[in-house]
């Protein structure tokens, strides 16, 4: 997929609004992908970002937080942590299998089916510049903040 064009989804979003990728042509685009709302990591991961954002947008970049929750969810995830990015949610794994970020995981000594926390960047022009699988969350956002500023 790497260097290819990303196949465009729509995905519905926090603020009331849909998602599109083709609405987003002519910006780079970070989409990441975590697990769960209002978990450690994933509250730790969306912070970060937080954080970084006015940096991302003053490299022209556009984030947006990916997970199989709510609407509902999503809204209270954002609110609770002034996240300045749209959540989107993807309860029919749209993306998430577009992406092949669905992998089985052990979770307290049993197998279940759950996002891998993944990192995508897409350029401008729809096509998927960078990918990061299997994402350890300290130092993470920080590390895609450098790869988009150095494009």
């Amino acid at each position: 997929m790497l260097n290819q064009p990303v196949s465009d989804f729509e995905l519905p979003a926090t603020g009331n609004t849909v998602f599109k990728l083709s609405d987003y042509h002519g910006k780079t685009l970070v989409l990441y992908f975590y697990p769960k709302d209002s978990t450690p990591g994933c509250t730790s991961q969306g912070l970060q970002f937080r954080d970084l954002y006015a940096d991302f947008k003053a490299a022209c970049a556009e984030i947006f937080g990916i997970s199989r929750d709510s609407l509902k969810s999503h809204e209270n995830f954002k609110a609770k942590f002034s996240f300045p990015f749209e959540l989107l949610s993807d309860q029919e794994e749209v993306a998430c299998t577009l992406f092949n970020v669905i992998r089985m995981k052990n979770m307290y000594g049993k197998q279940v089916r759950g996002i891998e926390r993944s990192t995508f960047v897409i350029g401008p022009d729809g096509t998927l510049l960078r990918e990061w699988r299997k994402v350890r969350v300290d130092g993470h956002a920080k590390e895609v903040l450098e790869f988009i500023q150095s494009l």
